[in-house]
């Protein structure tokens, strides 16, 4: 177990670097059980923190405060921010956290000195503005995993990274935080967070959706059992992409065989129709790298281009 940390007081005027001292446990806040606040609250715990205020809406987020942090008072978030505590957790949806944070501003609810944490990707410490004007301090850290909401998340937590934009006074903080979490800190600009988070959604929820559409496709050709086919060709296929960038690219499209590529497009069309501007737009990039990386000659790549130009 890592050191605690201790918070120090905003002073006045000039702002001071934070740093992790071994001190007394932090006390949290966590605004929003849902799947990420509340799993990362569980971990803090086990770092030897102490979440004492929760919020959530729903069932589901009240069954994980009862799980997750069972020491913490269920609150509503108003009660929750002005608990006072060093550490306060936002832990909302991307487009609810503005409105959360101006409406805890127009309550009063920050507490000068504490610092301010929320887990969105798509956000800086400048949506933070309104509780920083009241005296609070700001961090965004966005953990790079999914989340389930249960406690088996916390064992993926350990070596993950997390996108952290800090002002320079806190960096030294949010470092040991992330490193209590058992992961490391990857630094983000304020005005690259929003490629930051583009990135992440376009590889992992478009990760999904491509992969449910290959096990959709296996279905309606009969086979039994279209994740036991996968499950080693796609841990294959993402091990050699994360190792080796394009050159991992295989299939008819990096051969340019425009006649197979032609049949799939047609079997498509009839199977599932839906699912052919998908499989055009990826087959259009996937030539494009190919081309880029070498793999694919532009004079080889004409048949296929042709096919899947007449496709579109």
């Amino acid at each position: 177990m890592s050191a605690p940390l201790r918070t120090v007081p905003a002073p006045a005027v000039k702002a001071r670097r934070v740093k992790a001292l071994p001190s007394r446990p932090l006390t949290i806040g966590v605004i929003g059980a849902g799947r990420v606040g509340a799993v990362l609250g569980a971990a803090l715990i086990k770092a030897g923190h102490q979440v004492v205020a929760a919020s959530g809406r729903s069932d589901a987020a009240r069954a994980r405060i009862a799980g997750l942090l069972p020491e913490a008072t269920h609150r509503t978030a108003v009660q929750v921010a002005r608990a006072g505590t060093d550490l306060l957790i936002l832990s909302v949806p991307d487009d609810a956290l503005g409105p959360l944070v101006a409406h805890l501003a127009e309550e009063r609810a920050f507490t000068a000195g504490q610092i301010i944490v929320h887990t969105s990707g798509a956000h800086g410490i400048g949506i933070l503005h309104p509780a920083v004007a009241q005296g609070a301090r700001p961090l965004a850290i966005h953990p790079a995993m999914t989340f389930a909401g249960r406690p088996e998340d916390l064992d993926r937590l350990p070596g993950i990274s997390y996108g952290v934009t800090a002002p320079d006074e806190l960096r030294d903080f949010a470092e040991t935080l992330v490193a209590e979490l058992g992961g490391t800190a990857e630094w983000v600009p304020e005005q690259s967070r929003a490629l930051y988070h583009t990135a992440l959604a376009h590889g992992a929820n478009h990760l999904v959706t491509l992969v449910n559409e290959a096990l959709d496709r296996l279905r309606d050709a009969g086979v039994l059992h279209p994740e036991k086919v996968l499950a080693p060709l796609l841990g294959a296929a993402l091990e050699n992409t994360l190792r080796l960038g394009d050159a991992a690219l295989t299939g008819p499209v990096s051969r340019g065989d425009a006649g197979t590529v032609a049949r799939h497009l047609d079997t498509l069309a009839d199977a599932a129709p839906e699912s052919v501007p998908s499989y055009l737009a990826l087959a259009r990039r996937t030539a494009d790298r190919a081309i880029a990386a070498g793999q694919l000659s532009p004079t080889a790549a004409e048949p296929l281009l042709d096919v899947l130009g007449g496709r579109a």
